[in-house]
């Protein structure tokens, strides 16, 4: 009988620095890096913007070990940031900064990348969240990776967490996929049938310069270049810690589920490009609000009946897992709404007691800066 993957889990998220009074990002500074690195050792790093900082979970087997990690995470980068008038904010767009405004960070990669990217990368004013799974085969790694495309939309209307850009309801749920569309080596990954099959073409583009390994690779969904992992990269960077893991759990469900297939001699159905593209749009514009295509049917179905079917189809693996709390409490983010939904509720309420739009953003945000520490 097949070895049965790990199924292990990391998260990865990407925050925004702001001031605490002014509500502007802020360049994190020296002494803050060196003493979240002090802190957090190597599980903190500086990102493309000197207003960002990242964080990674160690690799955990079950999604309560990720909780216990995550949580430690965002409290250190909380309380640090604090000492120095700053606060972190886990939304892949501030509703108010200026791309213009911010400077990348001075280290060899990033200055690599602002020279190949030029003016596409002075616009990254953005962060994400990314998942790993632990799939030790190379080959079932590829096959599981190819089936799971199908469930990129789903997992992004979940997570939106972007509707303003620059003071401008941009009218998206997810702008920040909008800008990062932009990079090459982006959006949904090719089908490949065999790990050589992705091995040869990755080589093709190394060996001429073009990139040095696979971790210039973008796609929504990829083999790791570090790790035995699948990487989800699609999803926007959720506020709140606990929405956070419920993504995280449901992917690592999703991938159980598509290896139990397997075991069974069956398989989800691979959809062309096209079609899944339809629904990531659907996805990137309206969130959960519109539902998206359900392919079998033929119909766009709504979203709630949608995370009602999905939790259905990993319930098994959820249980086996230990995350099957965090997958059914999808639904209390179907009925609170994402990330997205929140911001725009909180702006129209200021609006509508003040009619100040300034007064509304600044809502928006402080908001966000509350929630990040909500569920700590």
């Amino acid at each position: 009988m097949a070895r049965s993957p790990s199924f292990t889990i990391g998260i990865e998220e990407e925050y925004l620095l702001v001031d605490r009074e002014t509500l502007a990002l802020s360049d994190a500074p020296q002494a803050l890096m060196d003493q979240c690195t002090e802190a957090l050792g190597e599980q903190v790093s500086p990102e493309f913007l000197r207003c960002q900082v990242e964080i990674g979970t160690g690799v955990c087997r079950t999604i309560d070990e990720a909780r216990t990690d995550l949580k430690r995470l965002r409290e250190t980068v909380a309380e640090l940031a604090g000492r120095h008038g700053l606060a972190p904010l886990a939304v892949s767009c501030h509703p108010t900064a200026r791309w213009r405004d911010q400077h990348h960070t001075d280290k060899e990669r990033y200055n690599v990348l602002e020279h190949d990217l030029a003016g596409v990368a002075r616009r990254l004013l953005i962060s994400g969240m990314h998942v790993h799974v632990g799939i030790e085969d190379e080959d079932l790694r590829i096959d599981l990776m190819s089936q799971a495309s199908y469930f990129l939309p789903h997992m992004l209307a979940l997570s939106c967490s972007s509707p303003f850009w620059q003071g401008q309801d941009t009218g998206l749920s997810s702008y920040r996929l909008t800008i990062f569309d932009n990079l090459p080596r982006t959006g949904l990954p090719p089908v490949f049938h065999a790990w050589a099959e992705y091995q040869r073409s990755l080589d093709a583009i190394v060996r001429t310069g073009a990139i040095e390994d696979g971790s210039k690779v973008w796609w929504d969904l990829r083999p790791s270049a570090r790790f035995p992992t699948v990487e989800v990269r699609i999803c926007d960077n959720s506020p709140r810690l606990e929405h956070a893991l419920t993504v995280a759990a449901l992917f690592q469900a999703t991938m159980r589920m598509l290896w139990r297939l397997r075991m069974r001699n069956q398989r989800w159905r691979v959809y062309d490009r096209f079609l899944v593209g339809e629904n990531r749009w659907r996805a990137q514009r309206y969130g959960m609000a519109e539902g998206l295509i359900d392919f079998g049917r033929g119909e766009v179905l709504p979203y709630a009946q949608l995370i009602e079917e999905w939790i259905e189809l990993v319930a098994e693996d959820a249980e086996a897992l230990g995350c099957m709390a965090e997958v059914a409490a999808a639904r209390d983010i179907v009925e609170s709404g994402n990330g997205a939904d929140r911001q725009r509720a909180i702006r129209a309420g200021e609006l509508e007691v003040s009619g100040d739009e300034d007064k509304a953003m600044a809502a928006v945000i402080r908001a966000m800066m509350d929630e990040f520490t909500a569920d700590l």
